[in-house]
């Protein structure tokens, strides 16, 4: 087998391992995400937060990420994560912390999108030659219908894939990579491709908007 051209962490945290939240369990991770939404700043009233939509967990160096969105009755969504130090054996989960921003793009704003997605960087992995990857949390659900599972791809490379629960998924991928980005697939069951989103597919629109000459 010939060597690797990206060497790059691939599959690099655990594949989600319990069902969505639920009952008391949900209300101890509601408490933690809510607490964090009651710290935001903002010069607008963000309004109040609606019921929490969990998507699949996933944990990487120790930690338990849970990703969680809300609308909010001033027409937000509020989203973020809790982490958390999972049990071991009968041992309950433990170090509970939250981060929670908020945004008005929303699905709800946008009918043209086919993925909803939300990322936040919780850490970095150094590569080679002083290159460093923006090791990455990506969760959402998909806008079409057929999927079944869906993937990050840094420069065509799949670095971790995640199928569909309750039609949300999550990943934890390297993004930011020696120049490449990652992108999310969304794929049916017989492994076709039903639709694809950059994370910087805004930011890629205004870079162009600013190129064209006026």
């Amino acid at each position: 087998m010939a060597p690797e051209e990206r060497f790059v962490p691939r599959f690099a945290a655990e594949p989600p391992q319990e069902e969505l939240p639920y009952g008391r369990w949900a209300e101890r991770l509601q408490e933690e995400f809510l607490s964090a939404a009651l710290r935001l700043e903002s010069e607008n009233d963000i309004g109040d937060p609606g019921p929490i939509s969990w998507y699949p967990d996933r944990t990487w160096h120790g930690h338990t990420y849970l990703p969680g969105t809300a609308l909010t009755s001033a027409g937000y969504e509020l989203f973020g994560y809790v982490r958390f130090l999972p049990g071991l054996d009968d041992e309950e989960p433990s170090e509970f912390s939250a981060y929670v921003d908020f945004t008005d793009e929303t699905a709800e704003r946008n009918p043209d999108w086919t993925l909803d997605l939300c990322d936040e960087v919780i850490g970095s992995w150094r590569g080679e030659h002083g290159a460093v990857a923006a090791m990455t949390l990506v969760w959402g659900r998909p806008l079409i219908e057929g999927g079944e599972i869906v993937t990050a791809e840094l420069a065509d490379l799949t670095v971790d894939q995640c199928p569909l629960i309750d039609e949300r998924f999550t990943l934890i991928a390297p993004d930011d990579y020696r120049q490449d980005l990652l992108e999310i697939k969304l794929f049916d069951d017989k492994a076709r491709e039903l639709t694809r989103e950059s994370l910087y597919a805004g930011e890629e629109e205004e870079e162009e908007e600013e190129e064209e000459p006026s």
